[in-house]
Formats: structure tokens, sequence, C-alpha cells
């Protein structure tokens, strides 16, 4: 079974809990997801299933959509509502201080990675390393918030939209924004609303995700490339490109003379099947296969 499916992750049910779970529907190894969402959050989770497994990555290359609730004055040592309180400080700030404060996290930033995290120090996860007492030092990630938005103010609690590049976390910008009003903060409640351009609204709840519905409720492959132009290949273009080789397509299709003409393309052949991802080599005039799925 090959597909792309939309769920809406359930609270308390980590990422791989639900990979398991859809596992033991389509009675498959070849499932694996596209963006990791902490027990805690609800929302947009991507499953792929066979051939679509090679494309993940795609999937997961896609700005993220979030609802988020922060609860002020108080930090925990997870940044989030599940871990234990180590600080708790008056609420000072109104709205107008918030609004203010959320300024300096739009654009590009550099965010520490909380140490509850599946980043690794020397082979080891840093959550492990956290259970066991340590703290590291990690160095900062450039992060974008594209949009941020205060969509409601009950202090001490507040509710965020955030539209961000992926790898940012949502913990880390409500530990931020806390320290940013001088009380400290941490993350009660996330929904991830889209992922590229899944969205929650079309997602599936995991309990309707049966061995009877499972087929009706993926979506093709090439629902993760669907950002990119198509190539239909001739039946000899398509057996090159199922071989590795570099193929130069008919002028009409290629980007030898539009420099505004996208890296990657979506390849199909005869059959009308996706074939392949292809790379786009300006210097040589040729579309490469960068990852061939049959």
């Amino acid at each position: 079974m090959d597909g792309i499916l939309n769920l809406n992750k359930p609270r308390g049910l980590t990422s791989h809990d639900v990979v398991a779970r859809v596992r033991a529907v389509a009675r498959q190894r070849e499932v694996g997801h596209a963006g990791t969402l902490d027990p805690m959050a609800t929302g947009v989770l991507l499953l792929c299933l066979g051939r679509a497994t090679r494309l993940a990555e795609y999937l997961m290359d896609s700005p993220k959509l979030y609802r988020a609730r922060v609860r002020l004055g108080i930090t925990t040592d997870t940044d989030d509502a599940e871990g234990a309180v180590i600080a708790e400080r008056p609420v000072e700030a109104d709205r107008a201080a918030v609004e203010a404060a959320l300024e300096r996290f739009r654009g590009p930033i550099q965010q520490v990675p909380p140490m509850y995290s599946a980043l690794k120090r020397d082979g080891q996860p840093l959550y492990r390393l956290a259970r066991r007492g340590q703290t590291v030092e990690r160095e900062p990630r450039r992060v974008e918030i594209y949009r941020l938005d205060l969509t409601a103010w009950e202090p001490p609690e507040l509710t965020l939209e955030v539209l961000c590049s992926p790898g940012t976390y949502i913990r880390a910008l409500a530990r931020d924004l806390g320290e940013a009003l001088g009380c400290g903060a941490h993350l009660t409640g996330l929904v991830r609303l889209a992922s590229g351009d899944f969205r929650l609204e079309d997602a599936a709840e995991l309990d309707a995700v049966t061995p009877e519905r499972l087929p009706d409720l993926l979506l093709p492959p090439d629902a993760a490339l669907r950002r990119y132009p198509a190539l239909y290949l001739s039946d000899t273009e398509a057996d090159a490109v199922r071989h590795g080789r570099d193929i130069r397509v008919s002028q009409d299709k290629s980007c030898a003379t539009d420099k505004s003409c996208a890296t990657f393309a979506r390849a199909y052949g005869p059959d009308g099947r996706l074939l392949a991802l292809m790379e786009y080599r300006p210097d040589r005039g040729l579309w490469h296969p960068r990852k061939v799925l049959v």
C-alpha cells in the first residue's frame, strides 16, 4: 500500500505510537511519519506508506502552522506542561507588552533547542541526558517565524498562531517569550493546523483508520511533490530514468531557456504513475533522477 495519510494525532500518543497503529492496520512495515509531534500536541501528522516513505523529507521541508497555548509566570524543565515546575514569577505584562515582545520573534531568529528534544549529542538524544539530570550546551539554530499573531489574551494565559519554518520548537518559543517578558512561561497546548498544503480540516481521525477505510484515506505519493512542475516521459526517457541515467527532455518540458523554472520536477512514466523526482542540471542542460521510486 502506497500513499500519504493526513492524520489528526490525538493527545497523549507519541508520533511513533501512531505509526505503530497504522502499521498494524496496513499490515506492512513501510510506514513512517513526516515530522514529529510531542505527545501533548494534536493536529496534522503526515504518515507515509510504501513508496511514499521515500518522499518524507519533502513533506518535512514545508512550513508549519500551529495554534499554541502559553502560560506565563511558570517555567518547567521541559518547557511544556508535562515537565516539572522549576520557577514561578509574578506576571506583570499586559497585552501591549506581549504584543511588543512578540515583534522580536518575527522573521529569522536564533533559537536554542529544548533540552528535552530528540536532537543528539555524541549519539545520545538530549532527552535521555535530561532525564539523567544532565544539561549540555546547545548551539542556537536559525529558524524563521513567518507569522506570529496573538489571537487570545486571558492572563496569565495567551494563545498564539504561528507560521514557521520546519525545525522550529514552539516550546522554545514559549520559553523565550516568557523570558522576554521577565516572568517565564511554558507551553500548555499545541495544535498543528497545517503542514505545507495539508490542513487539519482535511485530516482523518485515528479511530477512522481501519483496514477497510485506509485505502480511501490515502493520498497518492505525488501529493508530497505537488509544489513542483510535472514532466511526462516517453518510454525511452522513462527507461533511462529507471536506470539512474540523466535525460534531455524536449525543449517545451525543460528549463534550458527559462531561468525562473523550478530546480525539481515530478516525472511520470507513460503509464501515468509517478516515476521519480528529477533535478535540473543547468550546466549540462539535463534532468538528473534525484530519487527513483520504481
